[in-house]
């Protein structure tokens, strides 16, 4: 019997040892593997944080607005820029506000880290007179000879990753920010290693009674350890990774390294392909403002979209995002944080975000394109996609915003009989060659072709200066009352038929002074004109300005039959518009790297023409035909004329509409047409120019004060015949000569006995 009890109880003997063994080794075998993975993750996890090395976008900024005594600017203006930079209307005791009276504009400027010192943030106080500055002061009413402003963002190029960031010290976060995101996130932080296991079953609770998800239980850590090294696929394997990881980034290092990693790349937010990481830049993208300077709401609306970005969104999601910044401000109450009084009115507050108006100051796509272009040729991709350069432009804000809503507008009035058009507009200073603004685009948030550097298309009557600049600096043959036949003509050409221009108007006005033949933009005069003067001289006056092989060697190459580019347009007319000094044109001023250091300045190169004495001539000559010739509509189109002297331009079938205009300040190009080149019904009067004379009347603008050559001197004539006169003759006009070139022949209206004395009557 006892046998027999023993071969049955043998059997379950054999199967509970069989799985006991089994399930042992189950668990050796995990613990074999899991043990050099935790050993892997442990030590990637602090090897990849301590080689880690932060990738920061160039950015793009427009030119400091530098405001003194005496500077031509008005309240508005400044309002606009001071807009575009950031700055909110407000209580300028605080950082980032401004208030405007009548006559002055209070302020408080973030500081600005420029090249030749680290600006800090400054109140001031600026008076006006009329539409000039009066008075720059400080907060304790010290006048100051200048004060800079710091420059707008524009753009950035972004890393290869699309991160971007602004790096910010632990030293330099708001002690709000940096004890908040722990009373929010992780009210633990300071005493657990990496993984709060209380928290996790707080979390796990508080869902659990919800029925949804509510909180998380994932540490500041771990929370770095996700968005630096992992994934963000929910499964348990993440999870338990990223634990391991944690807990080898606490051992390794110290608590303020982890927090101040953590608020430099935590994610708050999306624009397009642009991914906006860490508090520092997320305080710049929807406050326009430094991290330094936000207040309690601020910090508590950036610290609720750690939740959820896109969920709390302000700009997408303002309710939202208001409801959960309220309960942060909340829960700084609750912990101690802010006081009583401070709570009610942060919860009181408006979200404030950063105006319309700087949100669009970074669309600017036309200039950034011009921008990135001269830098890629300076600088490896990679070093301005990851040193943090610093790119200081000639962009005016204010003007670019003009010139965009003034295409814009123009555009959409005329085609309602012209179908479809595209335009194009460069605005210069042309003293120094910077360019103020550039629209590429009637619509400025539309990314594509770029017309104002790459849209090549016939530039009409607005080339025929030049011909006219090549006759006047000839002072032996012509001057400006020369007389000019504007006769039928027949342009023998070699292989083809005889090329016979005509006038805009079908008519011929036979003998015309040259200043009026020109204001009138008369064809066959100017071909007639070039032909004595030689196309071969046309082009190299042309390659001397700046224009590198500029076209066909055609006849008609004198009535603008050549291929142009907006900019390349603005380029040939920089030295008439900065009386006979030449300079490249650009748009970056300096180069800077992530410290403030200069990396490289692009500086003024000016060249003095020799032509200068007709070029003077020839200034005089493009007045008179905004005043008396193809492009007088102007006088009744900008409110306050200041001397404008420019040049209408059409072309064949009227399929392109140019204008060029130009005063002291400003050198204005605007071009308008079909894509497809069909006919348009348009002209430069009727198209480019109100087009110009909208933008011209947003810019700030002053009297004229030319500086005539030493060598010109003024006479009274005759006009239209080129004869001396005196200034009470009835027809009697002061035009400017080249010394020795003036016509000799006297007026009948003069007293022929006035002997030796008669010169007193005839020059000004």
């Amino acid at each position: 019997m006892p046998r027999a009890r023993s071969s049955s109880i043998q059997p379950g003997r054999r199967l509970r040892r069989f799985v006991f063994l089994a399930v042992l080794f189950a668990v050796g075998l995990v613990f074999g593997l899991a043990g050099p993975l935790v050993w892997w993750l442990d030590r990637e996890a602090g090897q990849r944080f301590a080689e880690r090395q932060w990738e920061q976008a160039s950015r793009v900024y427009a030119r400091p607005l530098e405001v003194y005594p005496g500077r031509p600017l008005q309240p508005d203006q400044l309002v606009k820029e001071l807009e575009i930079l950031g700055l909110r209307e407000g209580d300028p005791a605080s950082m980032g506000r401004f208030r405007r009276s009548s006559d002055r504009v209070e302020l408080h400027l973030p500081g600005f880290l420029f090249a030749d010192e680290d600006q800090s943030s400054q109140r001031l106080l600026i008076r006006f007179s009329g539409s000039v500055v009066a008075a720059v002061e400080t907060a304790q009413r010290e006048g100051l000879a200048l004060a800079r402003l710091p420059p707008a963002e524009i753009g950035s190029l972004l890393p290869l990753d699309e991160r971007d960031r602004t790096l910010v010290t632990l030293a330099e976060f708001p002690p709000l920010l940096v004890t908040g995101i722990q009373a929010v996130e992780d009210r633990q932080f300071a005493r657990h290693y990496g993984v709060d296991l209380r928290g996790l079953v707080r979390a796990a609770w508080a869902n659990l009674r919800r029925g949804q998800v509510v909180q998380g239980g994932s540490t500041i850590t771990q929370q770095l350890v996700k968005n630096l090294f992992l994934t963000p696929d929910r499964s348990l394997v993440r999870k338990a990774n990223e634990a391991v990881m944690a807990l080898g980034l606490e051992r390794r290092f110290d608590k303020a390294a982890i927090l101040e990693a953590y608020l430099n790349e935590v994610y708050l937010g999306q624009d397009g392909n642009r991914a906006i990481h860490g508090f520092g830049r997320a305080a710049e993208e929807f406050f326009g403002l430094p991290v330094q300077a936000l207040s309690t709401e601020q910090i508590a609306l950036l610290i609720g979209m750690v939740r959820g970005a896109s969920w709390y969104n302000p700009l997408r999601n303002p309710d939202r995002a208001l409801a959960r910044r309220n309960r942060v401000i909340d829960m700084f109450f609750e912990t101690g944080l802010i006081e009583e009084a401070e709570w009610r009115r942060a919860r009181e507050s408006e979200l404030a975000l950063r105006s319309r108006a700087a949100r669009e100051a970074r669309r600017h796509d036309a200039f950034l394109d011009l921008v990135a272009r001269q830098l890629r040729r300076d600088y490896r991709d990679r070093d301005l996609r990851e040193e943090g350069l610093r790119i200081i432009t000639t962009l005016d804000p204010v003007a670019q915003v003009a010139a965009e809503r003034a295409l814009g507008e123009g555009l959409a009035q005329v085609e309602r009989t012209a179908g479809e058009l595209q335009g194009a507009i460069v605005l210069v200073e042309p003293a120094s060659g910077e360019i103020r603004a550039l629209v590429g685009d009637r619509s400025s948030g539309r990314h594509g072709f770029n017309r104002a550097l790459d849209a090549r298309r016939p530039v009409g009557s607005v080339i025929k200066p030049f011909v006219y600049l090549l006759a006047l600096a000839q002072p032996q043959q012509w001057h400006l009352a020369s007389t000019l036949e504007d006769a039928p003509i027949a342009v023998p050409v070699r292989g083809q038929p005889d090329w016979q221009p005509r006038n805009y108007d079908g008519n011929s006005h036979g003998d015309v002074p040259l200043m009026d033949a020109l204001a009138r933009s008369l064809n066959q005069a100017t071909v007639a004109l070039g032909l004595d003067v030689g196309l071969p001289a046309l082009f190299r006056l042309l390659e001397q300005l700046g224009l590198a092989q500029p076209g066909q060697a055609h006849p008609s190459a004198f009535l603008g039959a050549l291929d142009l580019t907006p900019l390349q347009v603005a380029q040939l007319y920089q030295p008439l518009a900065a009386e006979g000094y030449s300079a490249p044109l650009r748009s970056i001023n300096q180069v800077l790297d992530a410290e403030g250091r200069e990396v490289a300045r692009y500086s003024r190169r000016l060249r003095s023409v020799r032509e200068r004495e007709a070029l003077a001539l020839l200034d005089f000559a493009l007045r008179r035909a905004v005043t008396d010739g193809t492009a007088r509509s102007l006088s009744w189109r900008l409110p306050a004329d200041p001397g404008v002297r420019g040049k209408t331009g059409t072309t064949n079938d009227r399929r392109d509409a140019w204008f060029v205009g130009y005063t002291d300040e400003w050198l204005g190009v605007v071009w308008a047409g079909r894509d497809d080149n069909a006919p348009a019904g348009i002209s430069g009067s009727t198209t480019a120019l109100p087009v110009w004379a909208e933008l011209f009347s947003a810019l700030p603008l002053r009297a004229p004060q030319r500086h005539w050559p030493d060598n010109i001197e003024w006479y009274w004539i005759d006009w239209p015949a080129p004869l001396l006169a005196g200034e009470a003759c009835p027809e009697a006009v002061a035009i400017p000569f080249i010394a020795g070139s003036q016509p000799t022949a006297l007026s009948s209206c003069l007293d022929a006995s006035a002997g030796e004395n008669r010169r007193r009557f005839w020059q000004r």
